[in-house]
């Protein structure tokens, strides 16, 4: 999922590799609303999903993240989950819909979506390239080809991707 539209010029991408029952990921949170408020459209942040076994309504929750970047609220739709990790754990599919209610969102299209797998192919295309480049657990960040693992720590990582991103946009440079 990306912030990203196609008029823009490129600016250096941030991909976050996310599960959306996961605690940690929440913490994330407010780091991610900084780097959005301090770059706004300079950095592109790219939600990237990775939902891990453990949780087992993670790999729905991901789907349902898509369907709402579709509708138009994606990023919005990601905060509102996370930020209630408790109620997904223990209401499952039925909370995600209620989430894209509660938003404002087509939540009869929701729910069809969830049923029809329309956003599978997604979900498992970046759960494969996570795989594929080292991502083991969430939240991890990838920045300029460097992998920062925030699932053990979040701290310090802010910093790091500031102190990346300053140095990409101070050279113009995109990816």
């Amino acid at each position: 999922m990306s912030d990203s539209s196609p008029d823009r010029p490129a600016a250096p991408v941030l991909d976050v590799w996310c599960e959306l029952q996961c605690p940690d990921c929440r913490s994330s949170l407010d780091d991610l609303r900084a780097l959005r408020a301090r770059y706004g459209d300079r950095l592109e942040l790219r939600l990237r999903h990775f939902p891990l076994e453990k949780h087992k309504h993670a790999f729905a929750a991901a789907q349902a993240a898509e369907e709402a970047l579709e509708q138009g609220k994606g990023w919005e739709y990601v905060e509102a989950v996370l930020g209630r990790v408790e109620e997904l754990d223990r209401k499952g599919e039925p909370f995600l819909i209620e989430v894209a209610r509660e938003l404002g969102l087509d939540a009869e299209e929701f729910d069809i979506a969830l049923i029809d797998g329309r956003h599978i192919l997604i979900v498992d295309a970046d759960q494969a390239e996570g795989k594929a480049i080292g991502v083991t657990g969430t939240p991890t960040y990838v920045i300029d080809g460097e992998r920062l693992d925030g699932g053990k720590s979040q701290d310090g990582l802010r910093a790091r991707i500031e102190e990346i991103a300053d140095r990409l946009l101070a050279y113009g440079t995109g990816a």
